[in-house]
């Protein structure tokens, strides 16, 4: 437990720790104020890239088509398309993480510039057309869409490199509460150039032990730390300005989800645990249905065509169903264009399918890698068993399986599970079971139509994201690091405990 005595411990005993503790307060500082200029300067960034890409569009207005097509409203018609114009690709932008320059991968960052501005000039394309009452040339806004690929391809790479400049990664220590846990070191290696893991720390080592080391680095993650320790390490680094990231528990996030209640001198947190309420149900479904219906329009010939193909490969059924578990365990069945040969299951053995599986035909290797094998899913939100965003339905024997380790699995049902959700942008085929959970929980606790939308906006960039689709390959992989490093903790605190 943390007490005032390790407080107490921790400050500075002498004339020369006073130094040393102005000095890291000084140096606090300056990255304190050195976080607010890197903010200023990604908005400032963010600003010029837009007003670019306005300039561009005015420039295509006024010189591309003929005045004569458009009335001009006392002068200021063009002010308003301009700003009309502005308004909706930056809400694009924001929706799809597209100035997040150096914080995202840089294709990532790209992607999302590049279909924000496609469905930017899109909409702007039929609003000229509307205003014109007649269909104009899409020829200039074409030119408009490449030039401003051009300038999103520029300023993405330029504005990630300023980012890194600015951006040193920091020391961090890890505090581990299971061995489990370790396994989050190696995807935060993955971004060297934000993160920079140092030092494992067990907390079998001690709360005291604990406290003394962590003192000596830029930041702390707390990763998997029962809630009694967690708590205690939490408040002395708060109390020391210590930068801290921690792994929430399920709880947690239930918490952030929670309703205040301000009646008494007393704060109160009201948690309904129902889900969705009734409103908010309407309108998803609503919202499911017309998005869904006008989906329908493009995907049926290529629903045709995939049918097709898949016949005349191996004669076999077009469409694989599954039963899958979705709102208050209602069992469905989901269906799916048949991607691997028939009865490749036929030993009732649920195999997921790797990258190289034999079972998978020719056709099925395009719709998988395409993801054109979920598309028949739309008429399974339209019948009502799913909806298009939410946690991803799991078959009946995984709910199950899941379950015994993991009590709280069965929570992602308070919700219609999903075509696309949470878990699917932010995680990856190989996201273990309990993170899934916390990624779903994080959707139902925070649930908005405008999250909703962003979500949809988002599933159009992880489309073309490889990395989204690693498979059991990688977690292998994953397994055999974390073991080597756990091997090396117990081996550095045995000697440790031999050199005491």
């Amino acid at each position: 437990m943390y007490t005032a005595d390790m407080q107490t411990a921790m400050e500075p005993s002498s004339e020369e720790d006073l130094i040393t503790k102005k000095k890291e307060e000084r140096n606090m500082q300056r990255k304190k104020t050195l976080s607010g200029i890197k903010s200023l300067i990604r908005s400032v960034e963010g600003l010029l890239e837009l007003l670019i890409l306005t300039v561009m569009y005015y420039f295509i207005f006024r010189h591309g088509y003929d005045p004569e097509l458009f009335h001009p409203y006392l002068g200021y018609g063009k002010y308003v398309l301009c700003s009309l114009y502005i308004l909706l690709t930056m809400v694009l932008f924001f929706s799809m993480d597209g100035f997040k320059f150096g914080y995202l991968r840089n294709g990532d960052v790209l992607a999302s510039q590049l279909i924000s501005l496609v469905i930017s000039n899109f909409i702007t394309y039929w609003q000229l057309c509307l205003i014109a009452n007649v269909v104009i040339s899409p020829m200039p806004m074409v030119v408009l869409m490449l030039a401003g690929a051009v300038v999103a391809f520029i300023c993405t790479f330029s504005y990630s490199i300023i980012y890194h400049h600015l951006y040193v990664p920091k020391d961090m220590v890890m505090i581990l509460g299971r061995d489990e846990a370790v396994t989050l070191k190696f995807k935060m290696e993955t971004r060297p150039d934000k993160y920079r893991i140092v030092k494992l720390i067990s907390i079998e080592e001690g709360l005291e032990s604990i406290c003394r080391q962590i003192v000596d680095y830029d930041a702390v993650i707390i990763n998997d730390v029962p809630s009694k320790i967690r708590n205690d390490i939490l408040k002395f680094c708060y109390r020391n300005k210590i930068r801290t990231y921690l792994t929430p528990k399920v709880t947690d996030i239930v918490v952030r989800g929670a309703e205040d209640i301000n009646l008494f001198d007393t704060p109160l947190l009201l948690v309904k645990g129902n889900g969705l309420t009734p409103i908010q149900r309407i309108l998803k479904r609503a919202m499911d249905l017309v998005i869904c219906l006008i989906a329908l329009i493009p995907a049926a010939p290529v629903m045709l065509l995939v049918g097709i193909a898949i016949k005349l490969e191996d004669r076999g059924p077009v469409f694989y169903k599954q039963e899958r578990v979705s709102l208050d365990g209602k069992v469905f069945k989901i269906l799916k264009f048949r991607s691997m040969i028939v009865d490749a299951e036929k030993d009732g053995k649920s195999i997921p399918a790797t990258g190289r599986d034999p079972r998978i035909t020719k056709v099925g290797r395009l719709t998988r890698a395409t993801r054109l094998d979920e598309l028949p899913q739309l008429l399974n939100i339209i019948k009502g068993d799913m909806s298009l965003v939410g946690p991803r339905p799991e078959r009946p024997e995984h709910m199950e399986k899941y379950g015994e380790g993991i009590p709280e699995f069965d929570f992602r049902t308070k919700v219609k599970g999903g075509l696309t959700g949470y878990a699917q942008i932010y995680g990856k085929y190989n996201t273990s079971p309990y993170d899934k959970l916390r990624l779903d929980m994080m959707y139902i606790e925070n649930y908005s139509l405008m999250l909703d939308i962003k979500l949809i906006l988002l599933t159009l960039r992880i489309m073309f994201s490889k990395e989204s689709t690693e498979g059991f390959e990688k977690a292998e992989e994953l397994e055999q690091q974390s073991a080597e490093v756990l091997q090396q903790m117990k081996e550095e605190a045995e000697e440790a405990s031999k050199t005491q």
